[in-house]
Formats: structure tokens, C-alpha cells, sequence
């Protein structure tokens, strides 16, 4: 929009990056298109296609540990972005689960039993035997 304003009205570049509320750097900054760019792109593009379950980590480590090249990671990696070289997520394949059969309804008194274990430990990490309920049930029986 400033360089608009520049061109269109013939306004200075000081008053137009003062207007829109930009630095004077930013108005004049150009990206550096480097031939090492096109290098790279060509690099990945070969990778990707003898490799195709490599992702971009994969990618980098070979150019960088076998192939010695020593290009910044954030740089290969907005490459590797920008040719949308991603690999797919894949879904996780969800579990066929069954239904649980309905627990029966006992019919008459004592049909089902049922057992609940015990455990108990003293204050020094030692193990002490329980007695199961059904045991503890009899003995108040007996009492």
C-alpha cells in the first residue's frame, strides 16, 4: 500500500512508511532469491520421491550428515514447506469393540457368590495377609 501511495501520488517514501505505520527498512527490503534455493528444492524433490515415507527430519539429517551440506534447518525446512512435500497424517484405525452380554439377574437367594480379595500393607512397605469377606462373613456368622 505504501509503495502505492509512492507511485500512484508521488508521495516520499518517509511520509507514505510514516502514513501506513511501516519502518523505512521494511519498505525497501527485497527477498535474496539464491540459486542455492533451487538446489535445495531439487535435492528434496529427489529425496521424497525415492523415499516416500521420509519426512522432512529424515530429509535434513541426509543432506546434512551424508551428503555434508551445511544449510540452515529453518531454510530447508520453509522449502520443504513451500514445494508441500508434508506427509499425511494417518487416522488411527479405530478397535472393533463388542457389546458386553447383559449380567444375569440371579433367580433365587445364594444363585451367585460373589468374592472380594484383600490387601494390606504396614507403614514399613511389608505385606500383610488379608482374609477375603466371605471368611470374615462366616466368622461374625459363628460369633
Amino acid at each position: 500500500m505504501a509503495q502505492q501511495a509512492v507511485v500512484t501520488h508521488g508521495t516520499p517514501i518517509k511520509l507514505a512508511c510514516l502514513a501506513f505505520g511501516i519502518s523505512q527498512t521494511c519498505y525497501r527490503y527485497q527477498a535474496k532469491q539464491s540459486a542455492e534455493n533451487v538446489t535445495i528444492a531439487d535435492w528434496l524433490v529427489r529425496l521424497t520421491h525415492n523415499q516416500r515415507n521420509w519426512g522432512f527430519g529424515l530429509c535434513f539429517l541426509y543432506l546434512r550428515n551424508v551428503k555434508g551440506y551445511g544449510w540452515n534447518h529453518k531454510r530447508v525446512y520453509r522449502i520443504y514447506r513451500e514445494l508441500e512435500l508434508n506427509l499425511r497424517i494417518k487416522p488411527h484405525k479405530r478397535l472393533v469393540r463388542e457389546k458386553p452380554q447383559a449380567l444375569a439377574v440371579p433367580s433365587t437367594v445364594n444363585q451367585c457368590w460373589s468374592m472380594d480379595f484383600m490387601h494390606d500393607q504396614l507403614s514399613d512397605g511389608r505385606k500383610r495377609p488379608a482374609a477375603p469377606s466371605v471368611q470374615l462373613n462366616q466368622f461374625m456368622q459363628q460369633a
